[in-house]
This record gives C-alpha cells, sequence and structure tokens, in this order.
C-alpha cells in the first residue's frame, strides 16, 4: 500500500475523533522501508581526519603521540588532541582516536621527562613486505613508562570518557602504530603483565565510552593477557584481508580465529561492545571492483556479516571512484553496523483527558546493536511547519540486536497545549554532539517533512 494511501486512511480515522469523545485505536499502519542514509551516526567507514570528504561519513580517525600531550608525571596539555577533536566535530562527525608510544619512521614518541629520567627506547630497521622501517620502541617493562601509562589513561578517561564528540578509542600504547604488536621483533613485545595494567586502567577510566582493543584472547593465549570476559570491543586492522578463517598455513592469527579460540564470550562481544578495525591497506586500490581485491574468502560483506563489525577505518573512499565503485562501496558502508526501521505505528487520542497515546514497533535489520545512549524524541509539527510540543517518552534503542523480535513502544502524552488543527507525528534520536548527525531510520518517511525526524503520520486533536 504506497504511503499516500495511509495517510488518507490515518486522516479518516482522525475525522471520526471529532465525533466521539473517545476515540478508539486506529490499526497500526505499516511504513515503508527505505535504506538508511550511509552516514548515519556511530558507524560505517571512518577515514583519516579530512580524508574522503565527497563521501558520506559521520567518523572520522587520527593517531596521536602521548609525547604530544603528556608533560609530566601528571601534567598533560590536551590541546593537540582538542584541535583534532574541534575539527572534526566542524564536519558533524565524531572522533576516533589512538595514542601511539612507537611508530614506524616517526620521531620518537615516548614523553621527553621520561627519556631524561633514563628509559631505555630500542633503535631497530625492520624490514616488511620489501619496505624499510625505522622503529623506536620503548622498554614497556620499565616501570616509570608502565606508571605513566596508567596515569595517562586515568586522565585522559577523567577529560574525555562520556564527551559526544567521541565515537571509539581503541586501546593503543603498546606496540607499533599502538596496535599491540611488534613484530617481527617479538622480544621487545610488553609482557602479559604490561597488557593487563594497561587494561585495568581503561577499565578503571572508561565507563561510557567505548574501548577497542586489536586482538581477542582466552585464558591460554601465548602472547596476550586474556581479554574475552573485559568491557571492551576489538578492532581488527587487517580487515578483508585476514578476517575469516583460513585452512592456509599462519591463518591462526586471523581475527575471527582468534575470537572463536578465545570463546564464546569473545565471539558474543558484538552484543554489548562494538567490533571496528581497518581495511587492510593492500586492498584499499581494488576494493570496489568487481570482482573486488580482497583474497579469496576475505570479501567485504562476508567480513561485516561475520564479525557483526559497525565501523571501519577505509581509506580506499578518499580514492577517486567510478559510479559503478561508489555503488558498491554506499552498499558497503550501509551493512555496517545497526539499520533500524520503523515497522508500525498508531495513535489513539482521548479527547476528554487531552491525551494522544502512540504505539510504534521498531526493528533491527542491520548486523549489530546502537550502544550509545540516546534517548528518543517525540514531535507535533502544525500546518505551518513549525514544533510545538515535544514529548521524551523514555524510549532507547540499545540493546536491540539483529533478529530480535521488535521492541514495541508505547507512550501517553499529554496534548493540552495543542489547539484544534491539523499535526503530523514525529520522531528523532538526536546526536548529542553539537552539529551532529541525527540517527535516522529506515524508511521512507525519513526527513519527510523535517530534516533529522521521521514522520509518524498525522493526527488532529
Amino acid at each position: 500500500m504506497k504511503q499516500i494511501h495511509k495517510r488518507v486512511v490515518i486522516r479518516g480515522v482522525f475525522v471520526s475523533l471529532l465525533l466521539a469523545p473517545l476515540a478508539a485505536l486506529h490499526a497500526a499502519a505499516p511504513l515503508d522501508y527505505a535504506p538508511a542514509p550511509p552516514d548515519n551516526p556511530l558507524k560505517g567507514f571512518a577515514p583519516y581526519a579530512r580524508q574522503a570528504r565527497d563521501f558520506p561519513h559521520s567518523l572520522e580517525f587520527n593517531y596521536l603521540p602521548v609525547r604530544a600531550v603528556m608533560n609530566g608525571p601528571d601534567t598533560f596539555d590536551w590541546q593537540p588532541l582538542e584541535r583534532l577533536i574541534k575539527d572534526i566535530e566542524g564536519r558533524g562527525c565524531q572522533t576516533v582516536f589512538r595514542f601511539f608510544l612507537e611508530y614506524p619512521n616517526q620521531p620518537v614518541a615516548v614523553p621527553q621527562f621520561l627519556l631524561d629520567a633514563g628509559v631505555l627506547v630500542h633503535t631497530n630497521t625492520i624490514v616488511e613486505g620489501g619496505k624499510q622501517s625505522l622503529l623506536l620502541t620503548p622498554d614497556y617493562e620499565d616501570a616509570r613508562l608502565r606508571t605513566a601509562m596508567t596515569h595517562f589513561i586515568a586522565a585522559l578517561g577523567a577529560r574525555y570518557d562520556g564527551d559526544p564528540r567521541i565515537g571509539f578509542i581503541t586501546a593503543g600504547l603498546l606496540g607499533k602504530w599502538g596496535e599491540w604488536h611488534d613484530h617481527p621483533l617479538h622480544k621487545l613485545w610488553a609482557s602479559k603483565t604490561i597488557q593487563r595494567e594497561v587494561m585495568d586502567a581503561y577499565e578503571a577510566a572508561f565507563k561510557k565510552t567505548p574501548i577497542l582493543l586489536r586482538y581477542p584472547a582466552g585464558e591460554d593465549d601465548r602472547a596476550y593477557a586474556a581479554n574475552h570476559t573485559r568491557p571492551f570491543g576489538y578492532h581488527d586492522d587487517s580487515f578483508a584481508w585476514a578476517t575469516l578463517p583460513t585452512e592456509l598455513k599462519g591463518g591462526s592469527w586471523y581475527f575471527l580465529a582468534r575470537m572463536q579460540k578465545a570463546g564464546p564470550e569473545a565471539m558474543n562481544k558484538w552484543r554489548a561492545h562494538p567490533i571496528g578495525g581497518e581495511v587492510r591497506p593492500e586492498v584499499w586500490a581494488g576494493l570496489w571492483n568487481e570482482p573486488s581485491s580482497t583474497p579469496e574468502g576475505q570479501g567485504f560483506l562476508r567480513c561485516v556479516e561475520a564479525t557483526h563489525a559497525t565501523w571501519m577505518m577505509d581509506s580506499s573512499i578518499a580514492r577517486k571512484l567510478t559510479p559503478e565503485q561508489r555503488e558498491r562501496a554506499i552498499a558497503g558502508v550501509r551493512r555496517l553496523g545497526y539499520e533500524f526501521y520503523i515497522a508500525s505505528t498508531g495513535v489513539k487520542m482521548n479527547a476528554d483527558k487531552h491525551e494522544l497515546g502512540v504505539s510504534v514497533t521498531v526493528r533491527n535489520l542491520g548486523v549489530a546493536p546502537f550502544y550509545a545512549d540516546w534517548p528518543v524524541e517525540l514531535a507535533a509539527l502544525d500546518a505551518q511547519g513549525k514544533i510545538v510540543a515535544t514529548w521524551k517518552p523514555g524510549w532507547k534503542l540499545t540493546g536491540l540486536l539483529p533478529g530480535d523480535a521488535d521492541r514495541c513502544w508505547e507512550y501517553t502524552a499529554d496534548a493540552r497545549q495543542l489547539v484544534a488543527g491539523s499535526y503530523h507525528l514525529l520522531l528523532r534520536v538526536p546526536n548529542p554532539m553539537f552539529n551532529g548527525r541525527p540517527l535516522r531510520f529506515a524508511n521512507g518517511a525519513q526527513d519527510r517533512h523535517l530534516p533529522g525526524w521521521l514522520t509518524l503520520g498525522g493526527f488532529t486533536p
């Protein structure tokens, strides 16, 4: 049934409201499906800051050296991070970031006060993929560095936990790029004791902003301290390259293989904690070709479905794409994370009590839940296109998993402030970040009468 017919039915019902003090609940009206926008918040592709400006996205990523913000054991200058966040916020996006202590071919990232105190930094030249890199690796076992890392995390959490400008934080600090490995310099890798100290610090400092770890690990992992029961998500930085299990030699480190080995707690992380990562740089050039440049068995959409990934760093979208490549990239970004569809809605008007009863059913058609605690709002839009009343029904989208039964919301709104006339009932989930994109639904009526709002139907008090 086309949307215009739905409106006729709804208005016909509301005409009857004028003939009786108490109107009966009209039959729940189904709403049309339409793909949600590809730049929905807190999901999708996260290009590096200032990249891919012509491709729809709501997240941007960048690295920062610890040295840039930590000046002493408990002294911090957060301006480098603030500049990054404010720059990204200015484009209506939320920030994903990672701090590091070593980065190939970059200057030393260890704070100067630690170097002055005698913390050792190992200098090595490594060769990977035929490329030579200089690596400056700190002595992670040094007690002074260990204390500095925990102080840094505590200060970071005290200032930024719950900041609406930040989407996700990857734990960082340890290993090349903060990626929790020092391959091929395995002897310089941080011990499990240091790993536990870092994870303990993040767990204590962050209760709201999601923290993601690079490698899933169970109790018997050889190189990594167990993290399968900790309140962190994971990020796969070799996505669509070394994600899905394989029988090939060396495939035991592949992301999903590690998750499986870590046990059911790790496999089910996505239900409460986000999965992110980065599309492997080797496949950027041809990721959206047909066929794709991903290795056999590592197709992008297959990896999304298997991992329930919500966001992914990806620089392929910063390249010039043909219309066909762009279309495939849009389909790929839409599949990441959540997609909420309002399946039906109903309205009941009690003329005697001036109450508006609203019922809504919502369904998650995506691969992951929505992890932020953003409340839902309702509004009445008058015939002049002005919002004249708003209500906060207490509805939330958190915890609604793909495949779950429809979530049924009901609310009775005080409608005494509404004068006689025709109205549209609207629904939205606002972004708490100033200038942030609102969460939008997979419905044809999204943005129909007002940007950021889903039109549920018309009514007459």
